[in-house]
């Protein structure tokens, strides 16, 4: 949505920073779970005396298992995924049926919560602390940002059969599942958040939920082999271990689905990050790293972990109250903006808490802008140009005429017949030459920060040269060196400019301009190296401005 609402640069580093904090988000969730899985496994009374106190191997294990998964297939890790959920669902309506029949049986429990409450201070002062505490619940919504990345992969059933994905319409199929999806999620995760924390509020002391107490980060479980028994508890345990591991299916799901998508594209990744093998591997070495780095702890990660959950759903409340503003649907829009209000203070909330958090997916933004500002120096030396396309039936009947060494290639700043006439003149002077010219115009895209365009061409016979339009270039350079590989001219005759040559390679990757005779050479000499060496390559002369 916001890169439809926001074009140029301006849209692209705003995508940027938001896969930043997407790939925070994402691969946090993989490592925490990992590592809360892994923490699982070794409290539980009968794993314990084997597994010990090695949860960073146990974590990168899990890491490990779930690479695989992933590896063997895409569909066969979501499937495991859903098969994993169903009974993770059912044992946790057993567990908290179990405590609430225990808050029941015991009505002394909920008196002395509501003393409690009564005794810190009147109701309005309990609603400005539940508000103050708020953001704490942050975490509460993980997982609802994952579900929604993976919208484009949602079947549309019959309803969709015809729908074709570049043309005009709406998939009415994919947005009703989708729908039951996001009521489903909300319902199952609003429901058992609150009873949750009802359940494992009143039975469980204080001391146990403190840093190495029984119940922290584990308080279900808790409670599961407290009233259940150990036996029953071990196959909650099992149960977590498993759906925590699998977590990050969604996460790994995700990213699979959002790199692809836009990095490439962009021209800010190397093609191989299209396809989902190279890219899992990359990211199960990056989740190696992170769990070395914060040493499996679920405590250290939480932070960040946090923040990129808010800055993703910050952003989608941004982007829709744009867009319904733009459609002057005022009663959405106020909505919508209240809901932007409180995600916001939200967010703000928990990175003066939690700076670490912020600091994390910072870095983690930073260094995809870097990694991409280099991707994209480096791949803007490849053609850019998927297809040409001829603008009218005189262009397709003279283009032919001009492949196979028949022409000089030209490029020229204007098409004008006054600038025709200049440039050939300056080149009689310096270059004895014979045989036609084709002088080519190169008209830029309003939109250069795209990586890559179609070309529509236009071609006249003026005497007895050629005069070429290009039409939809993102980078004259480019363009150029593509049309001469396409009519193999006998030469190439190309400027030099006198500046600045940072200043004119900066030109080039932001805007497509920039020293465009060096660049031409570079272009061709990296895809030549890539042809037969026996074909004869058009001569290339540098002409100073």
């Amino acid at each position: 949505m916001l890169e439809n609402l926001l074009d140029g640069w301006k849209g692209k580093l705003l995508i940027l920073v938001l896969l930043g904090f997407a790939a925070t988000d994402f691969v946090i969730t993989m490592t925490l779970s990992a590592a809360d899985a892994a923490k699982h496994a070794i409290e539980n009374p009968f794993l314990h005396p084997i597994l010990g106190e090695r949860q960073i191997l146990v974590t990168l294990v899990i890491l490990t298992v779930l690479a695989l998964v992933f590896l063997k297939g895409f569909s066969e890790a979501i499937g495991l995924a859903a098969a994993a959920a169903l009974p993770y669902l059912a044992l946790n309506v057993v567990v908290l049926g179990r405590g609430a029949w225990e808050i029941m049986a015991h009505p002394d429990l909920l008196a002395g919560w509501h003393s409690a409450l009564t005794a810190t201070g009147n109701f309005p002062l309990l609603i400005a602390g539940a508000l103050l505490v708020f953001p704490k619940l942050a975490l509460g919504l993980s997982g609802f940002e994952t579900g929604v990345t993976v919208m484009p992969l949602i079947d549309g059933g019959e309803e969709d059969r015809e729908h074709i994905p570049r043309a005009a319409g709406v998939p009415i199929g994919r947005v009703a599942n989708t729908k039951k999806l996001l009521i489903t999620a909300a319902v199952i995760m609003s429901g058992k958040l609150i009873l949750s924390s009802v359940v494992t509020t009143l039975p469980i002391d204080p001391a146990d939920y403190r840093e190495g107490g029984k119940a922290s980060g584990r308080a279900i479980a808790f409670l599961a082999h407290r009233y259940l028994g150990p036996a029953f508890g071990t196959v909650y345990d099992i149960s977590t271990i498993l759906i925590l591991g699998l977590a990050g299916a969604s996460a790994m799901a995700g990213l699979l689905h959002l790199i692809p998508r836009y990095l490439p594209r962009f021209g800010m990744a190397p093609r191989w990050a299209a396809l989902s093998r190279p890219l899992i591997l990359v990211l199960f070495a990056i989740d190696i790293i992170i769990t070395l780095i914060f040493r499996a702890s679920v405590e250290a990660q939480s932070g960040a972990y946090a923040t990129g959950v808010l800055v993703l759903i910050l952003s989608a409340a941004f982007a829709t109250t744009l867009a319904l503003w733009r459609e002057r649907r005022w009663g959405l829009v106020f909505y919508m903006g209240f809901l932007l209000l409180v995600f916001a203070y939200t967010l703000a909330d928990n990175c003066l808490d939690r700076p670490d958090g912020l600091i994390i997916g910072t870095i983690f933004t930073l260094l995809l802008i870097l990694t991409c500002a280099l991707s994209r120096s480096i791949r803007s030396v490849e053609f850019r140009i998927p297809a040409g396309y001829f603008t009218d039936t005189e262009s397709s009947r003279i283009g032919p005429e001009l492949r196979g060494k028949k022409v000089h290639l030209v490029p020229i700043s204007s098409s004008s017949a006054e600038a025709c006439s200049k440039k050939c003149d300056e080149i009689a002077r310096y270059y004895s030459v014979r045989g036609p010219f084709l002088f080519l115009h190169v008209n830029l895209l309003d939109n250069r920060s795209e990586f890559s365009s179609p070309l529509e061409v236009s071609l006249r016979k003026k005497g007895d040269d050629y005069v070429g339009e290009v039409f939809g270039a993102v980078a004259i350079a480019n363009t150029i060196a593509y049309i001469s590989e396409a009519i193999d001219p006998i030469s190439i005759f190309i400027g030099l400019t006198r500046r600045n040559l940072m200043g004119q390679a900066i030109r080039y990757l932001l805007f497509g301009e920039g020293e465009t005779g060096l660049i031409v050479y570079t272009i061709l000499l990296r895809y030549w190296e890539w042809t037969a060496e026996e074909d004869i390559r058009p001569l290339i002369f540098l002409m100073s401005d």
